[in-house]
């Protein structure tokens, strides 16, 4: 079995300091107490040991002859490690000075040295550099905090400084952490707090920040250098130092509950990587990956905690809690810009529940022409199996393709002229489900191929040569459909067993091993040497396209509102390219090719004609309009204007889709938050399979594909 392990740094799964004065209203009144940065003890002292080389060293290797890329650590590689390195630090441009950047490079070609010899100084340099920044501007904005700012100054705040050049001087630096705390301040005043509660609350949180910058010591520093390295190579490869190895141990074994979601930290917000089907959150289903947590509250009346700038632990550590509690996340949406305004989600602590991983079905009928058509539709939210319970031979053992299979049976009971297999937000699982599964629908052959990383080729067909259902077929899928569905509807794609319909999917196509580096040295060293994830593999179509980065293109492409520039493979840096191989020996059910042109036609006129697909690009739209800001105002009447027309926006995009359908409208935007909206995408999807199965039928083809190469 090939584990799928995905771990991006570290992310935790829940089931000379100089003050100036502030620019701004020099008359306004200071809150009644002057903020005074919090007394912290001294920073972390930063020194190399041998366990630290010894784990350098042996991730290297590792690096050197298992990695999938086999990629040379020489110069070059050095040059992209000090630029990850680097961002791992400041990637938003907020603590080095150019005149920083500038002296880092005089280790530009020798970071590949520092991993291989025994002497880490150059990773402290830098890091002590990056630390004695942080002092300088927390301690200059906590200052700040004694005089409120002027909000009605027209200045717009830069939230997105990737591409732009260093700041040049400290003064610089100073006037973009101003900024920052003015936006900061104006996202919790137009939450209706006054101004002495918006000062208490980010006095707390920058001195939180700074404690924890103070407190990063010589295991995280090295743990942070190394990942810099590993993704070099790709974004999910990863090494973990030995204290977060057993943390993570521990928290997987405890009996505490969470939210079933994967959690990472980006800048100074935990944010949402991935939904676990089954969870408290997937069943919710209102947290969405990329989603930033702001506060955490407990019980349903509980204070909420601000979290900004806090470990990722911390926060892990409020999110959890007793089976059966209730956890409340203020959540910054994945949309939203900062300073919008924040929503409230109240989740009850559980476990994963199998039976909510578990595949479901529904029939929806559509109608043309006084014609009733019923479409089966299954909703597959991850593949799963019960290893235990097959291991000791219990006969019903859970698994997708099981209950799949006992779904079509049921289905084609009720008379269903077309079925949709939903995968929509299914991120993947057993690579045995996922050709088991395809086998359902294919009768025999190849449904995968695996290249290692000594270009070995394994073919993995299906496991059992028969088909359990042969009318039409449309698999839905979007960008969060990641890894083992991308392996299924590549499979129904290139079989021409039915169509693809929806976003082109994540592009997830490598394979990972864990390696517990105690296990490889013979000296035994406390508390070790930690754990590396390495790409080992990668995953090829049939037809010798790889699904990596390049994911499953649709035949039907559907609207979302996702954001492909965030979400999916060809989004990560330093993520492995597409490539192919040679096609396998396979044969072809049949064409969709010949129906394609007709089908997408009657889709776009259907379409047009459609409220709630207008509702949907209307959406689309709005999040796009958001995407492409990098600023925002200073000004809060501005702010509260702007916070004001997006919400009167969304209430007028769904009155007038409820308008075009005859329903009852809304009178407000509390009625909209409570309200819920329409599936648009599987309302397409049906109707699209509802024209396929329209079409006069084809005698099923037999095309031997072999042994060629894709153009």
């Amino acid at each position: 079995m090939h584990q799928l392990l995905i771990r991006i740094q570290k992310t935790a799964l829940l089931t000379a300091i100089i003050v100036a004065p502030l620019l701004g209203n020099q008359n306004a009144v200071s809150w009644a107490t002057a903020v005074q940065p919090v007394a912290v003890e001294a920073p972390a002292t930063l020194e190399s040991s041998t366990r630290h080389t010894q784990a350098s060293r042996m991730v290297t290797r590792f690096a050197e002859r298992a990695h999938y890329s086999r990629t040379a650590i020489d110069d070059e590689l050095s040059r992209d490690l000090l630029d990850n390195f680097i961002k791992s630090l400041d990637s938003n441009k907020h603590y080095f000075l150019a005149s920083d950047i500038e002296y880092f490079q005089r280790y530009r070609d020798t970071m590949d040295d520092t991993l291989r010899n025994n002497d880490m100084e150059p990773v402290f340099d830098i890091f002590r550099i990056y630390r004695l920044r942080a002092q300088q501007n927390l301690n200059y904005i906590i200052q700040s905090l004694n005089e409120e700012p002027d909000f009605s100054i027209d200045e717009t705040y830069l939230f997105d400084r990737e591409d732009l050049p260093w700041a040049t001087s400290e003064a610089e630096l100073q006037n973009l952490w101003r900024q920052r705390m003015k936006n900061d301040a104006i996202s919790l005043m137009l939450a209706e707090k006054t101004w002495g509660e918006t000062a208490e609350v980010l006095d707390k949180r920058y001195n939180r920040l700074l404690e924890r910058i103070n407190d990063i010591d010589s295991d995280e520093v090295i743990e942070n250098f190394l990942n810099a390295f590993t993704h070099t190579l790709d974004p999910h490869s990863s090494y973990m130092s030995p204290r977060n190895s057993e943390e993570y141990r521990i928290a997987m074994s405890l009996s505490y509950q969470g939210i079933g979601a994967s959690l990472q930290l980006e800048e100074d917000y935990v944010t949402i990587i991935n939904i676990i089907p089954g969870g408290p959150a997937a069943i919710d289903g209102k947290l969405q990956p990329n989603d930033r947590i702001t506060a955490v509250g407990q019980q349903e009346s509980g204070e909420l905690v601000d979290v900004i700038g806090w470990e990722l632990d911390d926060v892990v550590q409020l999110i959890r809690g007793e089976s059966g509690t209730t956890v409340r996340l203020q959540i910054l949406g994945a949309d939203s810009m900062p300073g919008d305004q924040e929503v409230i989600l109240e989740l009850v602590r559980d476990k994963v529940k199998l039976e909510e991983r578990a595949a479901k079905s529904e029939i929806i009928e559509t109608e043309r022409d006084g014609v009733k058509t019923k479409v089966g539709v299954i909703s597959v939210p991850s593949f799963y199996m019960d290893f235990e319970a097959r291991s000791r031979g219990d006969k019903d053992y859970v698994s997708t393709t099981r209950d799949v299979r006992k779904l079509i049976l049921e289905l084609e009971k009720e008379g269903i002229a077309a079925l949709v297999m939903d995968l929509r937000g299914n991120g993947g699982g057993h690579l045995s489900e996922a050709t088991a599964l395809s086998g359902l629908f294919i009768n025999a052959g190849p449904m995968v191929q695996l290249r290692d990383t000594s270009g070995r080729i394994e073919v993995l067909d299906d496991p059992e040569p028969s088909i359990s259902y042969s009318g039409p077929l449309v698999v839905l899928v979007d960008r969060y459909s990641a890894s083992a569905s991308e392996i299924f509807a590549a499979a129904i794609q290139d079989y021409g067993r039915g169509l693809v319909v929806g976003q082109q999917t994540f592009g997830k196509g490598t394979v990972q091993n864990l390696y517990d580096l105690d296990q490889y040295t013979r000296v035994a060293s406390d508390p070790g040497l930690g754990q590396l994830t390495l790409t080992i593999g990668k995953y090829y179509r049939v037809n010798g396209g790889s699904t990596q980065n390049r994911g499953v293109i649709p035949d039907i492409e559907l609207p979302s509102a996702i954001d492909t520039k965030r979400t999916g493979e060809s989004s990560r840096p330093g993520a492995l390219p597409w490539d192919q191989i040679r096609s396998a020996r396979f044969e072809e059910f049949g064409s969709v090719q010949p129906d394609l042109q007709s089908l997408r036609e009657a889709q776009a006129l259907r379409a047009a004609d459609n409220a709630d697909y207008a509702f949907l690009m209307k959406n689309v739209d709005a999040a796009n309009e958001i995407r492409s800001q990098n600023s925002v105002s200073l000004n809060i009447e501005t702010r509260r204007t702007e916070q004001a027309r997006r919400r009167d926006d969304r209430l007028v995009r769904e009155n007038e889709r409820r308008q075009a359908n005859g329903e009852s409208l809304l009178e407000n935007n509390e009625e909209l938050e409570s309200s819920e909206m329409p599936d648009v995408l599987l309302e397409q999807a049906v109707e699209i399979v509802t024209d396929y199965a329209a079409m006069p039928p084809k005698a099923p083809t037999t095309v031997v594909k072999s042994s060629a190469l894709l153009n």
